[in-house]
């Protein structure tokens, strides 16, 4: 078998060729490659670069104001996002305040003391999310939109930029083969010229080859005129966005502080003001409490099957399944003179119009009898007592004032020794077992959820 050997003979490393655009160098590298070897990325030089037929030209100062305008942009599409919907929110609360006080006003009844007062109020609140709104819109957004504005253009100018550079190696290169080709040229037109000279007559001799001599220099000159024109429009395009990128990209810190500035100096500015409505709508309120100070009372809502709220302590649940039962309490009470002229409250309109609400008053001292029971003559029960509850689910105390209780526990009702000091939802007593075994009503006594017991008796 024959064997070849292919011999290549070594190329010397590629050098970079510097151009100098208006004070700007822009470095050329040129990229040789073994003609052995075929980059599996390169799909025929990357179109041979991109149609600029091989090297291009490339510019890293260039390039990394390009990464920081790109940056910017998005930076910038980002915040107009989000004050867009900062700006969408402020108005969603906006309509939110504005029921709200129209509800206001609806429930606050004519002949009530300041409703002029609270009308205006609720009028100088929707102004005042009005103009932030405005102020918002004015001194942030379109000031935003403004800054963004400026984007597209140069956009548009840095591609535009990119085609003129293709352009331009292009007709570098154009003219690059030109004069490389210059001295095979002649080799070649040579040797049929002093044919054809041999041949011709003597008076034409040396025109034919002075013409392709002609020719050749005349294809040469228009390269040189295509790659000076393509040069100066790509170093026009070149040097005016090298001064306005880097100025942009410096621009970034003011915008930004001056828009966050705006938000929070009117973000201030509104709460300033909505605290003072505030704080007058609460001297009406104040004032209107005041005057209907006699008829307040204690409502005391019907029992849920939620465990009640006892001071700052709430007990647990009692476990899934039937809730134990809450039946009305129901004391009469012997009323004691001093007591009798109180005994009879004014309702306003507002208080008789709700439904289903127990008002009850205890007096500190208890006097007369419990209905159905024996009363406090009965000896085998504590002074005081007003029937008996059965504990229907475990409960533990979380106070040294609380009882524990077990299913099925009894236990003997009697009123708070300070009827103030009663929480909703809460009755006193001591457990049955107890009292039987001790006697004893102030070791014994405590205070349980009302909702987890039944009342037997």
């Amino acid at each position: 078998m024959s064997s070849f050997i292919c011999n290549v003979r070594p190329q010397s490393p590629p050098q970079d060729v510097l151009l100098v655009c208006r004070g700007h160098t822009l470095r050329v590298t040129p990229r040789r490659k073994d003609p052995r070897i075929r980059s599996p990325g390169s799909s025929l030089g990357q179109v041979l670069q991109k149609l600029g037929k091989a090297d291009e030209t490339k510019d890293e100062q260039f390039e990394q104001c390009v990464q920081n305008f790109n940056k910017q942009l998005t930076e910038g599409t980002r915040l107009q996002k989000d004050l867009r919907t900062y700006l969408a929110s402020v108005k969603a609360m906006h309509e939110a305040s504005k029921k709200l006080n129209e509800c206001l006003q609806e429930v606050y009844e004519p002949d009530w003391p300041g409703r002029d007062e609270a009308n205006k109020i609720a009028e100088n609140n929707d102004l005042l999310w009005l103009d932030y709104h405005q102020k918002l819109v004015d001194q942030a957004l379109l000031t935003m939109d403004t800054y963004l504005g400026q984007f597209p253009d140069i956009k548009s100018r840095i591609a535009k930029r990119g085609r003129k550079l293709v352009d331009y190696d292009s007709a570098r290169h154009h003219y690059e083969s030109l004069q490389t080709a210059k001295k095979k040229d002649e080799a070649k037109i040579a040797k049929p010229v002093s044919l054809l000279e041999k041949a011709a007559p003597q008076w034409c001799q040396g025109k034919l080859q002075a013409h392709l001599v002609a020719q050749t220099n005349l294809l040469r000159n228009q390269a040189e005129e295509e790659l000076i024109k393509a040069q100066k429009v790509f170093e026009e395009m070149n040097v005016d966005l090298q001064e306005e990128l880097p100025s942009l990209w410096n621009s970034r810190v003011g915008f930004y502080v001056n828009t966050f500035q705006s938000i929070a100096g009117l973000e201030e500015n509104f709460h300033k003001e909505m605290s003072k409505l505030n704080q007058n709508l609460n001297d009406v309120l104040v004032s209107l409490e005041k005057q209907h100070g006699s008829n307040t009372f204690t409502v005391k809502a019907q029992p849920s099957d939620n465990a009640p709220a006892k001071g700052n302590k709430s007990p647990s649940p009692p476990p899934d399944g039937s809730p134990a039962a809450t039946p009305e309490i129901r004391v009469n009470h012997e009323p004691e003179p001093s007591a009798a002229a109180g005994a009879a409250l004014p309702k306003s309109p507002s208080q008789s119009s709700l439904p289903a609400v127990v008002v009850e008053t205890f007096s500190a001292t208890v006097n007369g009898t419990v209905e159905g029971g024996g009363g406090a003559g009965r000896l085998d029960l504590p002074p005081g007592f007003m029937f008996k509850v059965q504990a229907q689910h475990d409960y533990v105390a979380t106070d040294t004032d609380e009882l524990q209780l077990k299913a099925g526990d009894v236990v003997l009702v009697i009123p708070f020794q300070n009827p103030e000091e009663q929480d909703e939802g809460w009755l006193m007593g001591v457990k049955e077992s107890d009292w039987n075994q001790h006697k004893e009503l102030e070791k014994c006594r405590g205070v349980f959820p009302e909702n987890f017991t039944e009342r037997v008796q």
